[in-house]
């Protein structure tokens, strides 16, 4: 049996990546000083259809649960994060600079990037209606790049402003109720020929010439402003202002943004924007907060990186640590295995310093014969094999790729270790740059 089509399975190599995603996304949006949170999977439905209208439905994995209870997997964190904040923003000083790293789930056609399932990083302000909340945000989703090796050769990030397409869209008395359709067609101008894109328009009484009058026009106030703080930052070679993205999603009033590859060859990388409405329209008018935020999903993001040499490599030089083993005891005498397990233990409890982690360590479960175990180091992608054998307490330290072997006492083993592995992350550090 395969797996379902647009979920993934992870192999150890596969979740050693994911990982190093995550680890990533979290140190950078704790350098910005936003603090971690996280919501159900599990939703009632009624909320995404109260945020996106009732044909959201389509696209959510829903049923009915064992309570009688219509839910769905949760397609997106924004409507909950609205309405945790509706119900516990009196607990928290303002303003709030919340961030998650979850799953997610679109019942859709899976294509290259992207599935029915995927992981994605959200990063959230609450409570801050200033521009420079939307300059941090910006700034923040730029180094969430910027942490993976991307440099501004290889990544871009368009910033329009959604005020801008509101005016527009009042100007021309489009319907409310057709709005977010009206949205959607916009989101999409590059995938229409000229008579498609009129013949869509005509409902809505806009013609192409004047369409292309308004996005010719740069009507992009409140994005400028933006622009000038990140330009502030040394950030402006990121930044490029198109009032083609206008995110489709009818919630946004504000500046908005995405994220895209130089050359266009993916999808959008990440995405999001202003949101001042939104609070209150979940809260049933109760609570009304500004608010803004974005999303960046692990799907595009890693076949970015293993289509851009530097940060395949750098990916590789981090998590190739957290997938192979550091240490394998080989135990060349059965009576010496006692011995052996306080040895492993003692490693295992050991911080080391070069690793910035404890060794990790693993051994023979049961009698094998020495050579048996050797080719196991070298399967788990060991650095070293310490032998413990005849010359106990002494010990053989073996470096595996150069099959160089000294004897050592115990007592000085882990000094020993420790130089080995500083080391080993120099010769990484070389061929890195390299």
């Amino acid at each position: 049996m395969k797996a379902l089509p647009g979920f993934r399975d992870f192999l150890p190599d596969q979740c050693a990546a994911r990982n190093y995603i995550f680890a990533r996304w979290r140190e950078v949006a704790r350098r910005y000083g936003f603090v971690e949170w996280e919501g159900p999977i599990l939703e009632p439905t009624e909320l995404y259809k109260k945020k996106s209208g009732s044909e959201i439905v389509d696209q959510l994995f829903n049923f009915t649960d064992k309570g009688e209870r219509e839910v769905a997997m949760r397609p997106e964190l924004t409507p909950t994060l609205a309405r945790v904040v509706a119900a516990h923003e009196r607990g928290f000083r303002k303003p709030l600079k919340w961030f998650s790293i979850g799953q997610f789930f679109r019942y859709e056609k899976p294509q290259r990037g992207r599935l029915r399932e995927h992981f994605q990083l959200n990063c959230d302000i609450v409570g801050e209606e200033s521009l420079s909340a939307d300059a941090e945000l910006i700034a923040l989703a730029i180094d969430a790049m910027r942490i993976f090796g991307f440099t501004a050769n290889e990544f871009t990030v368009c910033i329009s402003d959604r005020s801008a397409w509101n005016q527009f869209i009042s100007e021309n008395n489009i319907d409310s109720e057709r709005v977010a359709e009206f949205l959607q067609i916009v989101d999409k101008l590059d995938r229409y020929r000229l008579d498609e894109l009129e013949t869509k328009l005509k409902p809505f009484r806009v013609s192409t010439a004047k369409l292309s009058d308004f996005l010719a026009s740069g009507n992009i106030e409140m994005a400028t402003g933006v622009g000038e703080e990140l330009r502030r930052r040394g950030l402006s070679t990121f930044v490029e202002f198109d009032l083609h993205v206008v995110r489709g999603l009818a919630y946004y009033t504000g500046v908005v943004f995405e994220l895209f590859d130089r050359q266009k060859k993916f999808r959008a990388i990440a995405g999001g924007g202003r949101y001042d409405n939104l609070i209150r329209q979940l809260s049933g008018g109760a609570i009304s907060m500004p608010a803004l935020g974005f999303a960046m999903g692990d799907v595009v993001l890693g076949d970015l990186i293993n289509e851009t040499p530097a940060a395949r490599l750098q990916m590789h030089n981090q998590f190739q640590w957290n997938l192979w083993i550091d240490i394998y005891v080989v135990i060349a005498k059965e009576e010496r295995r006692s011995d052996a397990l306080a040895i492993i233990q003692a490693l295992r409890d050991r911080f080391c310093p070069p690793l910035h982690r404890n060794y990790h360590v693993s051994y023979p479960l049961v009698a094998e014969k020495v050579g048996k175990q050797f080719q196991n180091a070298e399967g788990l992608g060991a650095r070293v094999a310490i032998l413990i054998g005849d010359e106990w307490p002494d010990v053989k330290v073996k470096i595996l790729h150069t099959r160089k072997e000294q004897l050592i006492g115990k007592q000085q083993l882990f000094d020993h270790l420790q130089s080995l592995m500083r080391a080993a992350v120099q010769e990484d550090q070389f061929i890195a740059r390299l």
